[in-house]
């Protein structure tokens, strides 16, 4: 956990610079063919910039015009612990408008302990961390006697990522995934960082910005998080308090029902049965006494608790297009709890995405690629005992999100390990190179609120309001947001206080066009 002692972060003047290495691409194993692949070693420690090293996974879509190419867009998706390599392979070729495309090699790669560079790992394999923490990661604590689990499972789980990777936690923090980001800028030829950072990415940026400012030639920053929020030198809130997550996510729940009720019978499900709002919340609490089997093909079932459907909600809030299922499938529970007559609901389960909750020997897909960064970088309350009354008062204040997201951070209370170069402040900038910094208006993960605080901190900081839902313009359905990001990235040029529309939930559907509007990203993180 990052300690206030650190406000005033690392001196950097000091350092030796590291070697900069040559970057071998070639095919990438997972058959993504238009891409190139990497793994570029960089310090573990940039103290000791020629002593041990860790593995860098990076990849690239090279552009479509080389001969009028500008540079590289280095992109992070967000997380902590989000991979940069599989995602670019799966949203590359539409991530960015054809000008982009054209100009630039877009370039992302897998932080420092997540994917397919040196992960951090909490048990010696896969099998054994599944078996020790599946119900930590499935069930919320709703009682005392679940509280005190929790806890005792958390530290379990903080002394396991620990004692299995503290080579990996120890160095993990934003500021060295920075570092290792300006190795890359500088192997790869370019002489200043264009960048696209979404969600936690934007923390990401804010620290790339502080400690290279002479080195930024643009940043397109989407979904910003106040980084003195992140931090939060001396606070003993829970993170999320500061984070304004939780009210994020009850805000745009709200505006679910708003425009379900809105919508009516014949554009949401649930408007077919009263009051939307109030099917709701007759579903969250039928299900903590009685949880649903939910077949999820092949004759199988998936038993569905108060936990599973908070976070399936959670989750599917991120992009627009999560809102009509929401709807349908809480049709379907009212049906399933015996709220209402089966014959006005729908009566299949809705094609929800059901799998994302389920000594070092190998490296695999850990939850420690999720804590590593997150507990270098974040200072939480200090006392494990305090969570349960913190939680209940953010519950009491953000029903259902409060408790799911106000745990956050209880398993750094267990990890000693600190990162004494992580960068936790100050964090008024100076790049004098203009910014793009980019909101939206109902995001359930990075709240609007912190767009004008973010973009303060910036010299020329140009603010773009999306008038949407969900998380980031990778999911919102905003054509006029990607033409804007497209304009600023290769002419860096954009109006400050612009405002672009978004797709509308349940209205119907936008006309067809090239670009293919990509899927939220669930990280677990943020």
């Amino acid at each position: 956990m990052a300690q206030p002692g650190g406000a005033a972060g690392p001196t950097t003047p000091t350092r030796d610079a590291p070697a900069i290495p040559e970057i071998a691409w070639g095919s990438c194993d997972d058959g993504a063919d238009a891409f190139d692949c990497a793994s570029v070693e960089v310090p573990s420690d940039y103290d000791r910039p020629h002593g041990p090293t860790t593995t860098v996974a990076a990849t690239r879509l090279p552009a479509t015009d080389p001969a009028n190419r500008i540079g590289s867009v280095f992109v992070n998706f967000g997380g902590p612990g989000g991979e940069g390599v599989s995602t670019l392979h799966q949203l590359g070729e539409q991530l960015f408008e054809p000008s982009v495309r054209e100009r630039f090699d877009i370039v992302s790669f897998d932080p420092r302990g997540v994917g397919q560079s040196d992960p951090a790992t909490c048990y010696p394999d896969q099998e054994s961390e599944f078996e020790a923490t599946s119900r930590m990661l499935t069930e919320l604590p709703t009682t005392r006697r679940e509280e005190a689990r929790y806890i005792l499972e958390a530290a379990q789980l903080g002394f396991a990522c620990t004692t299995t990777s503290p080579d990996r936690f120890s160095t993990a923090s934003s500021a060295n995934v920075a570092r290792d980001m300006d190795v890359l800028r500088q192997a790869v030829g370019d002489d200043e960082l264009t960048y696209v950072g979404y969600s936690y990415g934007t923390i990401l940026g804010a620290t790339y910005g502080m400690l290279f400012p002479d080195s930024v030639r643009a940043m397109v920053l989407d979904g910003p998080l106040d980084p003195r929020e992140w931090s939060g030198v001396g606070s003993d809130e829970l993170v999320n308090t500061r984070l304004l997550q939780p009210r994020g996510a009850h805000e745009a729940f709200a505006e679910l029902w708003r425009l379900c009720e809105e919508a009516g019978p014949a554009g949401c499900s649930t408007a077919s049965l009263g009051d939307p709002a109030a099917i709701a919340e007759q579903v969250l609490t039928a299900i903590q006494d009685t949880p649903v089997e939910v077949p999820i093909g092949d004759g199988e079932t998936l038993t569905y608790t108060y936990t599973t459907l908070v976070f399936d909600t959670f989750f599917s809030l991120y992009g627009v297009d999560g809102y009509a299922p929401v709807a349908d499938f809480y049709t379907y529970l009212a049906a399933e709890l015996g709220l209402v007559d089966t014959a006005r609901s729908r009566t299949a389960a809705t094609d929800l995405d059901l799998s994302r909750f389920h000594r070092r020997v190998e490296d695999y897909p850990s939850v420690g690629t999720q804590l590593a960064t997150f507990c270098a970088d974040a200072e939480t309350p200090g006392n494990p005992w305090a969570y349960p009354r913190k939680v209940a008062e953010l519950n009491e204040q953000y029903p259902h999100f409060g408790l799911a997201r106000g745990w956050l951070g209880i398993h750094c209370e267990f990890m000693p390990l600190q990162d004494e170069d992580a960068w936790t402040g100050p964090w008024h900038q100076s790049v004098d190179a203009p910014v793009l910094v980019i909101g939206t208006r109902f995001d359930p993960a990075t709240h609007y609120d912190h767009t004008a605080p973010y973009a303060s901190l910036w010299p020329d900081a140009r603010t773009l309001t999306i008038e949407g839902y969900g998380h980031t313009t990778l999911s919102v359905g905003s054509p006029c947001g990607h033409a804007a990001i497209a304009e600023y990235l290769v002419n860096l040029t954009a109006t400050d206080g612009a405002a672009c529309e978004a797709a509308q939930p349940f209205g119907p559907a936008e006309p067809a066009t090239t670009r293919q509007e990509l899927p939220g990203l669930p990280f677990a993180g943020l």
